[in-house]
């Protein structure tokens, strides 16, 4: 189970915010990543090394799982479901998002280097090796597949684990660096929660669960987009072509709208696919259309030519991780009061 990297998706911290100068990316004479060193030159301190390996597990992106993969489970079960099955759920889908991230990190330490807001991350600060990053991330994997596997159901276990692979493989490794369609496709792999989710619940695929991954596909464009628009330097000097890297601002707003669009479109279909109550579509349409009309605005802004801070990507960012949640939660709390 993973969700995935567009280092900011759940929220941005200090390394995304849309504070920081527009323009982020690492001039020639910018300085590399910084080294942190010991007070005294001595031995890293404990609180040190567990912050790092921590930290390799982007432990914000993970916050994801809880927004997809707890409301999943209560739609499937038509109300409370076992508390004692979303623990262990969400403990394994923890571990499996982790064990992807770190090897995310693993892979990516060099454009990380390259790019200002990851190059505090504990790889290219060296806080963690690469060779102990890769054995705590085969760890953390290995413990993930055991533990839904036993703990909750092979189904769930495998579907996460087809996750990572697909998120290792697939998207770090073939998709992120060679075509500007990386998140487009690369973004199934943030999808599969909702399906862990439900199966967890059930044992089986059904439709439902595949709306909910729908929703996911479709709403991770838009909103990554908005990102790379805030950060185009930051992905042109790492040499990654996300699509704000290779195309103009109209473009790429143009295609956020329409999925921003499609992504709605989906989420209404659950209400009669799921037999869900009236909550659920209203807060879908409302939302919907607040998502709708943000990227409407982002439009307006990039054909009135304007750019950087001006363009303002980061307010539809913030607003689609609001969506998300709106979504998900209205789907959970909906069997709860029919």
């Amino acid at each position: 189970m993973t969700s995935i990297d567009v280092t900011g998706l759940a929220r941005t911290g200090p390394e995304s915010s849309g504070n920081g100068p527009s323009r982020s990316g690492q001039s020639q004479g910018s300085p590399g990543p910084r080294h942190d060193p010991q007070p005294g030159g001595g031995r890293p301190r404990v609180s040190d090394v567990l912050s790092a390996y921590v930290g390799l597990t982007k432990p914000r992106i993970i916050e994801l799982l809880l927004v997809t993969t707890v409301p999943a489970m209560f739609l499937a079960a038509r109300g409370i479901p076992d508390l004692w099955l979303v623990a262990a759920t969400l403990v394994g889908g923890c571990l499996a998002a982790a064990s992807a991230n770190v090897f995310n990190c693993v892979l990516d330490r060099d454009i990380d280097e390259q790019m200002r807001r990851t190059r505090r991350r504990p790889l290219p600060r060296h806080a963690v090796d690469p060779r102990a990053a890769t054995a705590f991330g085969l760890v953390l994997g290995v413990l993930a597949t055991l533990w839904l596997g036993f703990a909750v159901n092979w189904l769930s276990s495998l579907l996460a684990l087809g996750a990572n692979l697909f998120y290792v493989f697939g998207y770090t490794m073939l998709l992120k660096r060679r075509t500007s369609q990386n998140i487009v496709w690369g973004g199934i792999a943030g999808c599969f929660p909702p399906l862990i989710g439900w199966t967890a619940v059930t044992g089986r695929i059904e439709l439902a669960p595949f709306v909910l991954f729908a929703i996911v596909f479709f709403w991770t464009p838009p909103h990554t987009w908005a990102l790379a628009l805030r950060y185009r330097d930051d992905y042109a000097a790492a040499q990654v072509p996300m699509l704000p890297v290779v195309r103009s601002s109209t473009a790429v707003a143009v295609r956020i709208l329409a999925y921003s669009v499609v992504t709605v479109l989906v989420s209404l279909a659950l209400w009669p696919i799921a037999g869900t109550g009236w909550l659920y579509p209203a807060v879908a349409a409302v939302a919907g259309a607040a998502l709708v009309w943000e990227s409407v605005g982002l439009l307006r802004r990039a054909r009135a030519g304007m750019t950087d801070a001006l363009l303002k990507p980061m307010r539809l960012f913030h607003w689609s991780n609001s969506y998300l949640a709106l979504v998900f939660v209205a789907a959970a709390i909906d069997p709860l009061i029919r």
